[in-house]
C-alpha cells in the first residue's frame, strides 16, 4: 500500500492510496490543475483514479470534485449528509452511498467512523489491505471514546493537528471563528492530537503524519514539539512523526 499526501491544509486536501491496480483518493480539495500536475509525478492521469472517498462537503475537501467527475468516471463514496451539502453529486450515476464498512475489490477493506465537524455526514476512514491499515482522521473537534478501540494500533495515521491554542487565541481570527475552530465541531489542536495519539499508537504503528495544519495558527515545528511532548507525558515512545504541508507531497510505503 503506497500512500501519498498530495495536499494538506486549509486551502485543500487530497491523499492518494495505491493498492494493486486501484488508485483511491481521499478528498479532492485542490483545483483540478493541481491534481493533474500532482498525479503526473507518479505516472498517473485523472482517468486512472478508480475510487474517491469523501470525508465531508467543505470546499477544501471537495473543491475540484465537480470538475473531476465531469471528465472522469470513478466510483465516489459519500454519506446522505454529504449529498445534502454537495447536492450536485445527486446528478451523477457513479455515486455510492457508503455503509459503515465496505470493500473496494475483494481484499481492500474500508471502515468508516463519524467525526465531529460542522458539516453533514462527516467521516473518518480506516483503509486496510494485506494486514496493513491506514487511519485517516481530520476535521473533527473531538473523537468519541467509542471510536478509540477501532482506530488503535494501526500501521499508519494521517491525523489532524490543526492549531496551537495560544496562536489561535492570540491571533487575527475574529472571535466567532476562534470559537468555531476550537469547538467540538471544529478542529483538533496539537494538544488534543497528542492526547489521542498517546492512546492509539501501538506496537504495529510505523508512522504518524500530522495533517491539516493551519497556516495561520500553527507551524510544523510547534505541532511536532507539542505532540511529542504529550506522548512523552503519557509514557509513549514513538519518534516517526512527520508533518504534511499544503503543497509538499509526502509518501508512506506500507
Amino acid at each position: 500500500m503506497l500512500i501519498t499526501v498530495l495536499a494538506s491544509g486549509s486551502k485543500g486536501n487530497i491523499t492518494l492510496i495505491q493498492v494493486k491496480d486501484k488508485n483511491i483518493l481521499i478528498d479532492l480539495g485542490m483545483n483540478y490543475k493541481y491534481l493533474v500536475e500532482s498525479l503526473s509525478l507518479y505516472n498517473l492521469e485523472p482517468k486512472d483514479i478508480t475510487h474517491i472517498l469523501i470525508t465531508h462537503g467543505h470546499k477544501d475537501h471537495v473543491g475540484a470534485l465537480d470538475t473531476f467527475i465531469k471528465k472522469n468516471n470513478p466510483i465516489i463514496y459519500v454519506t446522505d449528509g454529504i449529498l445534502e451539502d454537495v447536492p450536485q453529486l445527486n446528478f451523477y450515476d457513479n455515486i455510492s452511498l457508503e455503509d459503515k464498512s465496505f470493500n473496494i475489490d475483494e481484499d481492500i477493506h474500508v471502515e468508516t467512523f463519524n467525526t465531529s465537524h460542522d458539516a453533514k455526514g462527516s467521516r473518518g476512514y480506516i483503509v486496510s489491505y494485506d494486514n496493513k491499515d491506514l487511519v485517516y482522521v481530520t476535521d473533527t473537534g473531538y473523537i468519541n471514546q467509542r471510536i478509540i478501540p477501532k482506530i488503535t494500533n494501526k500501521n499508519a495515521y494521517i491525523f489532524e493537528s490543526n492549531h496551537d491554542v495560544e496562536m489561535l487565541m492570540h491571533g487575527r481570527y475574529p472571535s466567532w471563528l476562534k470559537q468555531r475552530v476550537s469547538s467540538d465541531v471544529g478542529h483538533l489542536s496539537n494538544g488534543q492530537a497528542g492526547t489521542y495519539l498517546s492512546k492509539i499508537i501501538g506496537d504495529r504503528t510505523k508512522v504518524v503524519v500530522l495533517a491539516h495544519l493551519s497556516e495561520e495558527n500553527n507551524t510544523p515545528e510547534i505541532a511536532l514539539d507539542t505532540v511529542k511532548e504529550y506522548l512523552l507525558d503519557n509514557d509513549v515512545k514513538f519518534d516517526n512523526i512527520i508533518c504534511a504541508k499544503q503543497k509538499d507531497r509526502l509518501e508512506i510505503n506500507l
